[in-house]
């Protein structure tokens, strides 16, 4: 012991782990999950909208009738059968045959978020530069800090992602002498924003990746996920070379079986494949079984019509309530589809300061700081909407409105509550207020 830590191996670990910090959202999860605790924070689906009994069911006769397989090790690319199910599920969004979308270019992996890692192993040298939308998904933030690359974000407004902003972001990078490795981006009810990239700027990206040879990494848990009419046609439908696309099922059924994918391009997918075997061998076949038999024998696609259902009654009651309750000077996006709305405080409030005292006052969120790489965005945060019923939301949105407007008397009093730097939630991003979204 040295005695100026706790940690006795601190001076062992490899280099990479000193960017390894810990998920203000999984710091969350033992307070927001008390029962007393209004969580506007995690993005849980509500698992208690499927059939239960008939997925309870379903999964014993995966172990009782045909354990001997499902149990058994498999292949590491993913079970045939359940690859052709995925391109039967992408097809929903336009990603078809017609787009060169083919089960031999789909890789299976233990959710979303091992396909991000696998994307990074492939792509990522330490300083290489990923471009990514501010703010952005936490985890992806954790992977790619993990790999030891330097994340830039690009701001967004209203229509998502602003075109004119990536190509200057391009360009400095470029003159600075930095190598960029792709653009990571969720066009479709971004998290944390719920944001959706307009059609017209969907193809002008691709255009400006394209002439700058940049890679594309596609995330979209949510498409599938819209309340009001159809998501515009995914990146990956428009253009198959040089994007990636990465989903998951555990948003549109359950997460807890940890199923996601990757659809690559060819000359990719053996790449991938012998990575994730480095990392896991093969993805579990009981949960890739019980994936492909729930998509082969339930109706799924009218499942996900009662999701959609269940969450747009969830948003309408946040926005209300919000509306009634927010304090003067707070604004929010009006998402079309996903699970969050992302807020913008009032002059002064700080989210990760505030975050205590909203605890102390039974409700939780995620202060907007940790969707972006430099921990700036103090004044913004994210709500989720997905799991709790209408009449808690409104209750949560009840004490945080208290909340702010406690730290608004206090900086009336005292002065600031938190410092000017990071702030970039609002006036950086340029995220919408409900006034533009």
């Amino acid at each position: 012991m040295t005695g100026t830590t706790l940690d006795d191996y601190t001076d062992r670990y490899a280099r990479r782990v000193r960017g390894m910090t810990a998920s203000e959202i999984r710091a969350l999860f033992a307070v927001a999950s008390r029962p007393e605790v209004v969580s506007l924070a995690g993005g849980a689906p509500y698992i208690a909208a499927l059939p239960l009994d008939a997925v309870g069911e379903m999964l014993g006769r995966l172990g009782s009738e045909h354990g001997v397989t499902t149990l058994q090790y498999g292949i590491g690319q993913g079970t045939l059968e359940l690859r052709e199910r995925i391109c039967e599920v992408m097809s929903l969004s336009g990603i078809d045959a017609a787009c060169g979308a083919s089960p031999e270019d789909v890789v299976v992996t233990v959710g979303g978020q091992q396909a991000l890692d696998l994307v990074a192993r492939l792509f990522l040298d330490p300083g290489d530069v990923v471009l990514a939308e501010g703010p952005t998904y936490v985890g992806a933030l954790g992977v790619f800090q993990a790999a030891q690359a330097q994340v830039v974000h690009v701001p967004m407004d209203a229509d998502g992602l602003i075109p004119e902003a990536l190509e200057t972001a391009i360009a400095d990078l470029a003159r600075a002498g930095q190598r960029v490795k792709f653009l990571y981006t969720i066009p479709t009810y971004q998290n944390p924003t719920g944001v959706t990239l307009s059609e017209e700027r969907r193809e002008r990206v691709l255009d400006i990746c394209e002439r700058a040879g940049l890679l594309v990494v596609e995330d979209d848990p949510y498409g599938q996920l819209g309340f009001e009419g159809e998501a515009p046609a995914p990146l990956r439908a428009r253009r198959r070379d040089g994007v990636f696309y990465l989903s998951t099922f555990s948003k549109t059924f359950a997460p807890g079986l940890r199923v996601g994918w990757i659809l690559a391009p060819h000359a990719v997918r053996d790449k991938l494949v012998i990575a994730s075997e480095a990392q896991i061998l093969c993805p579990s076949g009981y949960a890739q079984a019980a994936v492909a038999t729930y998509l082969s024998t339930m109706p799924w696609r009218q499942q996900l019509k009662v999701y959609r259902e269940v969450y747009r009654e969830r948003r309408d009651a946040l926005l209300d309530a919000m509306a009634d309750l927010m304090p003067e000077g707070t604004s929010w996006t009006t998402p079309a589809g996903g699970l969050f709305v992302w807020a913008s405080l009032p002059d002064g409030l700080d989210s990760k300061a505030m975050m205590p005292r909203a605890v102390a006052a039974r409700v939780a969120y995620v202060p907007g700081t940790g969707f972006y790489a430099d921990g700036t965005g103090t004044d913004a945060m994210r709500l989720n909407f997905s799991f709790p019923p209408p009449e808690r939301i409104r209750e949560g949105v009840r004490r945080l409105a208290g909340v702010m407007e406690q730290e608004i008397a206090m900086r009336r009093v005292f002065g600031a509550v938190g410092g000017a730097a990071g702030r970039r939630g609002r006036a950086g991003s340029d995220v919408p207020g409900p006034d533009l979204a």
